[in-house]
């Protein structure tokens, strides 16, 4: 008889309760992060039934940080943080000490140390980066002022974070006099200082000259391997020579691997490994919650809410409006913020470890965390419905009255969308549908009808004539919506010719069993051209 030992009883009870649930939550238009964190509630100390090994799922959660990080190091660019830097540089310095100031104040109401209320306050500080993306790459906001706004303002809390978790175990080593602090502080700055510096002068010629000596070699599994060796490997030597945190050294793994031109392979490469450790750090955090906070101090999670999505939201709205931005974007950015994720968790166990923080300011950035990333898209909707009625960016008086009998719709102007736009400009007049005003140029005589919202609304394919047009092409790369569109495309016009794109093989089907009459996958198509420059035998 096998006996489930409680490594494989993490691992396996883990990824599988954390699919299950991540599963149910995404069913339900939350994050799945939610499901990661409910399911290391379910296996936790403090509800019954099984109970995980905390130990090992904290071994396994360090793990999970060390390529969390790396992941956050590959998806740093220098470019795209100085593109923004006057607003995103002093904005996220500037929230980050009020969302702390006010963590400070909950926590000096709650009887806390100093300590204690600065830890907790620097925990709600922090957005989470994976929640954050998501919602940016949903709404289609990346390519757009206010994205490269949201992304850079979100760098440069990672790298305050970053910068915290090493110097809160210095300042905490160093506490029991001036002089000692000033020896520790010092002390971790010369070999931060040196870490960096050779990471920089060394680690920036050898590493991606090794990887190409790998790549060339032909063995993607070796190169897997390698991605993975340079990323533990240098987070364990940053760790056992400098003395500083696994954290930072695979931080820097991953920012040096992103300037060089194998970034993208490598992160294609190592997102599985990466995305299930990510979950078992998750589930770790999760085993750490303790439920009944939730009943026992419910005006203190309700404070900790506030501060979260209302505090550092305002914090963020303000500033961003300082800085001569509209409203549409200091609205985005605050929505994007109201939110706390990764980089608490792991402020918050570095505080439990160190025994900064109590237990019950654990569980409220806990049950904080878990509570705000379930209502961030409630903020997006609800920042949606308050610049419906703006005029867009730039925008000039929509051509409403145009006729537009047998023209062509296009469904998002994203990269392929947007090239569609421009060998169509001499074909005939466009109708473009975007969830986002300001990633298409607005309404003129020359370009394109601009219909602002969601083509998955009748109303809005209704606006866009879809009765009257000879053909709608479905550019977006999110297979579930197009399938929604294209049947309510169908509805309104039985004999339109419908173009849609897909991703993967099953996408095809499943576009074409909703109505589209041409299904275009990228690598088809390449495949294809290749055979006609060769010609057949």
């Amino acid at each position: 008889m096998h006996h489930v030992t409680p490594l494989l009883g993490i691992i396996i009870g883990g990824l599988v309760l954390a699919f299950i649930l991540g599963a149910i939550a995404h069913r339900l238009r939350l994050s799945p992060l939610i499901g990661y964190l409910l399911a290391g509630i379910v296996v936790g100390p403090f509800t019954p039934g099984y109970v995980a090994h905390q130990g090992l799922a904290n071994e396994l959660a360090e793990l999970g940080v060390i390529l969390l990080m790396f992941g956050v190091g590959l998806h740093f660019s220098v470019r795209d943080l100085l593109s923004v830097r006057r607003v995103a540089i002093p904005g996220a310095i500037a929230q980050i000490l009020c969302a702390t100031l006010l963590g400070w104040g909950l926590g000096a109401l709650m009887g806390w140390s100093i300590a204690a209320g600065l830890m907790f306050g620097l925990s709600l500080s922090t957005a989470s980066t994976v929640v954050l993306l998501r919602a940016v790459n949903e709404r289609r906001l990346i390519n757009t002022d206010r994205g490269r706004i949201a992304v850079g303002w979100l760098i440069v809390e990672d790298i305050a974070m970053v910068f915290a978790l090493v110097v809160i175990p210095a300042v905490y080593a160093g506490a029991g006099s001036a002089h000692g602090l000033e020896t520790a502080l010092a002390l971790t700055a010369v070999k931060v200082a040196v870490f960096v510096a050779l990471m920089l002068v060394v680690g920036r010629r050898f590493v991606p000259w090794m990887l190409h000596g790998i790549i060339h070699g032909g063995s993607r599994e070796l190169f897997r391997l390698a991605v993975l060796a340079v990323a533990l490997g240098v987070a364990a030597g940053a760790a056992l020579l400098f003395g500083v945190s696994f954290a930072l050294g695979a931080f820097f793994a991953g920012m040096i691997l992103a300037e060089s031109p194998l970034s993208q392979r490598a992160a294609e490469e190592t997102l599985p490994l990466r995305d299930a450790f990510a979950v078992l750090f998750f589930v770790s955090v999760g085993m750490l919650f303790n439920p009944a906070i939730v009943v026992e101090a419910p005006l203190a999670l309700l404070a900790t809410l506030l501060i979260i999505m209302i505090g550092k939201s305002l914090a963020a709205y303000g500033i961003v409006r300082l800085f001569g931005k509209s409203n549409r974007t200091a609205l985005t950015i605050a929505a994007s913020l109201a939110q706390i994720g990764e980089f608490s968790f792991i402020l918050a166990a570095l505080g439990s470890s160190l025994r900064i923080l109590p237990d019950d300011a654990r569980d409220l950035i806990l049950a904080g965390a878990i509570l705000s990333i379930m209502l961030n898209p409630a903020a997006f909707a609800l920042v949606s419905r308050l610049v419906r009625d703006e005029p867009p960016p730039e925008e000039g008086e929509p051509a409403r009255g145009r006729e537009r009998r047998g023209h062509v719709v296009l469904v998002g102007h994203g990269r392929v969308g947007s090239m569609v736009v421009r060998d169509l400009d001499d074909a005939g007049e466009m109708a473009v549908i975007e969830t986002e005003s300001d990633v298409v140029p607005q309404n003129s005589d020359e370009g394109p009808h601009v219909i602002v919202g969601n083509a998955a609304d009748p109303k809005l394919l209704e606006e866009a004539r879809i009765a009257e047009a000879r053909a709608l092409l479905v550019a977006i790369p999110d297979s579930f919506e197009a399938g929604q569109i294209v049947a309510q495309a169908r509805k309104l016009n039985p004999g339109l010719l419908i173009v849609a794109r897909a991703h993967h093989e099953d996408e095809l089907e499943y576009l074409a069993r909703h109505g589209a009459n041409h299904v275009i996958m990228g690598e088809h198509e390449i495949a294809r051209r290749m055979v006609e420059l060769v010609g057949k035998p």
